[in-house]
């Protein structure tokens, strides 16, 4: 469904001035439009807005632009993917662990999520006013909140440490959570611990999974299934393995679908219209040529007219997919550019439309599963986890033999789906981070034997600094209370 941005003074939140601690300094008033008092006495506003705090997902530095999108970020810092030489070096910095508090290749989503938020609480600071009631307006508010917590959830996980990823990190330092809308603001601290902001961002989707009314026909749109997949990615990360399940499998229960064989490349491959396939899919960040024409996928590579790429995949990785592997022909082509032959990463790159202009998968069923999967392990529930891992690699291969996996096998089988299965998803990185894991690359090269020129930094180590990325030297500077990471 098409997201509009509401035309009402601020509440189009598209007049943006300046950036004020975590949030923007928007217009208060338009000279084209109405005040915006006036504007949410009726209750259509409320879903205009709500639908803008969606779009701002489109924005540069979070699903969107060649630098610093989180649609690459996850993996070109990992070892999924390599730059190639014949590229324009966007986002190199990055994939060299250079990362600074003025690169918008790590920085970018700092702003870019505080704005979602900040739009997310314009909605909740009228919600009491009288206009909605009843069912209608429970679901606003719940609607609010997921996507409010689930943003937040996004920047913490980037800018500080993930309760898993080691003994201390729970009580370190965590991020500003914005629960009112205060465009204006700048005296908002660091003033909560990493596991003070799960706790809050688990109480917005809870508070959301116990009040959201509206079904799943939407993907593009926050439902009780993707809520309660949300709760279990959380609960993952924070540690909380029993609810990891429990709500992994209240998700699986009202959304059962891991994507079948057949329609996997589907999913992938089909331009967003009303018969698009979506079997599976619990959230998406919607994309069409009639919304914005974003070309998301362009952060992987360009066609110029013969495909071009900014990085590759890693040449592990892409002989760890077999030849019966449905995502192998899914995630890539192999063809030359410039006299060299590559395995380029095509996921994003549509067909029967225009080029990379498809909706951005946030949340799948398969990563839930995934996630009770290792849940499972962890608490001492083997077989389970190893009925759930089977379970998806049938969908998965066009011969099919179930594993028999047992011990570190076991749990070291379930990651290695992980990362065959959400490649390219934004979460590789965030894998390693929560694991306490280092990134160690392959010493490949970027052509498609594993030839050619191979990264040039190849280890970044689990106790760096670095996996806590810089708060923007820009927020720092609009307001002083925010404190940044240390060693930037």
């Amino acid at each position: 469904m098409k997201k509009n941005i509401i035309k009402i003074s601020l509440a189009a939140l598209t007049a943006i001035v300046t950036l004020t601690s975590c949030d923007r300094n928007l217009d208060q008033i338009s000279s084209i439009n109405e005040d915006q008092e006036q504007a949410m006495t009726r209750p259509e506003s409320f879903r205009q807005v709500l639908d803008g705090a969606y779009t701002a997902l489109k924005g540069a530095g979070y699903y969107n632009s060649d630098t610093g999108s989180q649609l690459i970020m996850g993996d070109l810092t990992t070892d999924n993917l390599i730059r190639t030489a014949s590229g324009r070096n966007s986002n190199f910095a990055a994939s060299n662990f250079e990362f600074s508090s003025d690169n918008p290749q790590t920085t970018g989503l700092y702003s870019a999520a505080y704005l979602a938020i900040s739009r997310t609480n314009f909605v909740l600071s009228y919600i009491n006013n009288g206009v909605l009631s009843g069912a209608q307006k429970m679901n606003i508010e719940a609607e609010a909140r997921a996507l409010r917590a689930i943003v937040h959830f996004d920047i913490v996980r980037a800018y500080s440490q993930i309760p898993t990823q080691s003994a201390g990190a729970k009580n370190s330092i965590g991020i500003y959570y914005s629960e009112k809308y205060a465009p204006l603001n700048n005296t908002a601290s660091r003033n909560l611990t990493v596991e003070q902001v799960y706790d809050k961002i688990i109480a917005d989707l809870l508070f959301a999974a116990d009040n959201i009314t509206q079904n799943d026909a939407d993907k593009g749109r926050m439902s009780k299934a993707a809520i309660y997949g949300l709760l279990s990615r959380v609960n993952l990360y924070k540690g909380d393995y029993a609810n990891t399940i429990k709500y992994g499998e209240l998700a699986l229960g009202l959304s059962p679908s891991i994507t079948t064989l057949d329609n996997f490349n589907r999913i992938w491959k089909e331009n967003e219209g009303l018969s698009r396939i979506t079997d599976g899919v619990l959230f998406q960040v919607s994309n069409t040529p009639a919304e914005s024409n974003n070309t998301v996928g362009s952060a992987y590579n360009q066609a110029v007219p013969s495909l071009r790429s900014e990085f590759v995949v890693d040449y592990d990785l892409y002989t760890a997919y077999t030849a019966d592997d449905v995502r192998k022909s899914t995630y890539f082509t192999t063809s030359v550019y410039s006299g060299g032959k590559y395995n380029h990463v095509t996921k994003y790159a549509g067909n029967g439309g225009p080029s990379n202009v498809v909706p951005i998968k946030y949340m799948r069923s398969a990563e839930v599963l995934l996630n009770i999967a290792e849940a499972y392990y962890k608490t001492g529930n083997p077989a389970q986890a190893l009925t759930l891992l089977n379970k998806l690699r049938q969908e998965r291969h066009s011969s099919f033999t179930p594993g028999t996996e047992a011990g570190q096998a076991l749990l070291d089988a379930i990651l290695k789906e992980r990362r065959l299965e959400l490649a390219f998803e934004n979460d590789r990185w965030y894998t390693l981070k929560r694991l306490g894991l280092s990134v160690q690359r392959s010493g490949k090269g970027d052509l498609f034997d594993g030839t050619g020129a191979p990264a040039v930094k190849q280890t970044l180590d689990a106790g760096s600094y670095k996996w806590q990325w810089p708060i923007p030297v820009t927020a720092i500077q609009a307001n002083p209370n925010i404190k940044q990471n240390d060693n930037y």
